[in-house]
């Protein structure tokens, strides 16, 4: 039986136009909820993510968040994180430092308003490095993608599992017909720079996301994959500073992701816009 109201938002992030990024629903009183209960809400919902706010466990938190897909709980998320933020902050949350501070599966992430974007701090990855020869075929074959128009791979996990693939230009990247079925198990990112000459400067980069296990197997816009992407790049010197990226062109969305190196520090940040508002009984 469902039990008392509990205060509810639908954001759309990673976009300053409504409709256009990767939406967000936010559950803002989820105490008492079991994970259970976590879990049937995500998956009625059938988004890629949905979120459910709790009150924080560790010292200097400002709020703790539970990330679940459709079929899984995450660690941590990109989108949910900045989508989440801005729900709380715009529910009345008030966050004891300049920074707001949130608590998740991988520890404390920091989040701040800048202008009218949110932005997090990408957190550490907790797998890098090349892929085997035989987890880069895999995924190839996957993407249905001849291995030799990979420039290069690595992994990018920092807690949703992210392979990434760099390739060579735009059209090959939105021109990519997965085999999920292929792809089971794997969460595969591609991207490619942009042609200032043929596809305009509004953008850098052309990403896409692909989970075969999630219940949307092609994500509309990414955080975590694209904190990770932005960790390599920096790294490699294969960035500047601050870059823009584009995702979810094949989705008929128009997500952009700020890119900005501040010292040690690489924020990812975002636009993000409240579409629901309102109570939800779980």
């Amino acid at each position: 039986m469902p039990t008392r109201p509990r205060s509810f938002k639908q954001v759309d992030v990673f976009t300053a136009t409504p409709l256009l990024g990767n939406p967000l629903a936010v559950v803002l009183d989820a105490g008492g909820l079991s994970n259970e209960q976590m879990q049937a809400f995500a998956r009625w919902t059938n988004l890629s993510e949905t979120t459910f706010v709790l009150p924080p466990t560790t010292a200097g938190a400002d709020y703790r968040v539970r990330i679940f897909t459709a079929v899984r709980e995450l660690p941590f998320a990109g989108h949910p994180t900045l989508g989440t933020c801005h729900a709380w902050l715009e529910a009345g949350g008030k966050p004891q430092g300049e920074e707001i501070i949130q608590e998740c599966g991988v520890g404390l992430v920091r989040v701040r308003e800048q202008t009218s974007q949110l932005a997090f701090v990408c957190p550490p990855l907790l797998r890098s490095g090349s892929p085997t020869r035989e987890e880069l075929e895999r995924a190839c074959r996957g993407l249905r993608l001849d291995p030799t128009e990979v420039v290069s791979a690595e992994w990018v996990d920092n807690g949703a599992g992210w392979l990434a693939l760099r390739l060579r230009d735009r059209p090959t990247v939105l021109g990519l017909e997965p085999d999920y079925a292929a792809l089971k198990g794997l969460a595969i990112g591609v991207f490619a720079p942009w042609n200032e000459a043929l596809d305009g400067g509004e953008a850098q980069f052309e990403v896409r996301a692909f989970i075969a296990d999630d219940g949307m197997p092609e994500d509309p816009v990414t955080g975590s994959l694209n904190a990770g992407i932005a960790q390599w790049l920096h790294r490699e010197g294969l960035a500047p500073d601050r870059f823009v990226v584009s995702q979810g062109t094949v989705l008929g969305r128009a997500g952009r992701v700020y890119v900005e190196r501040s010292g040690k520090d690489i924020w990812l940040g975002g636009h993000v816009s409240t579409c629901i508002d309102g109570q939800v009984r779980l």
